[in-house]
């Protein structure tokens, strides 16, 4: 009934940028916390950063700090990774995860299928 797409990803060079972007779409009421996770060559998945509906949000990973923000446009049912200053490590599969109420009363998580980004030295 919901569906998320993310898009955005690519391949770049190191010192490059890409903004991912994940849209929601279907029988949506509301959109509570959107959430971009990765996994890196080598690690497991791990959470990125978080926005609320309100825009409050928090970035998990140190290394991120600085280089990546999150955002979101409510009109839009979307939210987005701004990705900066890239490096070869941050390469990997970037998923996005949203909490959503949709039109039959119900509140589910929903994920993406996942996007690839690319960071060559």
């Amino acid at each position: 009934q919901v569906q998320l797409v993310e898009s955005g990803g690519g391949s770049v060079q190191t010192g490059g940028s890409l903004r991912l972007s994940c849209v929601a779409s279907g029988s949506i009421l509301r959109i509570n916390t959107m959430i971009w996770y990765r996994q890196v060559s080598g690690k497991s998945q791990e959470l990125v950063a978080h926005i609320t509906r309100d825009g409050d949000s928090e970035l998990y990973v140190d290394s991120l700090k600085g280089r990546f923000t999150i955002l979101r446009d409510n009109a839009r049912n979307t939210a987005f990774l701004q990705m900066n200053s890239l490096k070869p490590e941050d390469s990997g599969v970037y998923t996005c995860n949203a909490n959503v109420k949709t039109q039959d009363g119900r509140t589910r998580d929903v994920w993406g299928q996942g996007i690839q980004v690319t960071v060559s030295s």
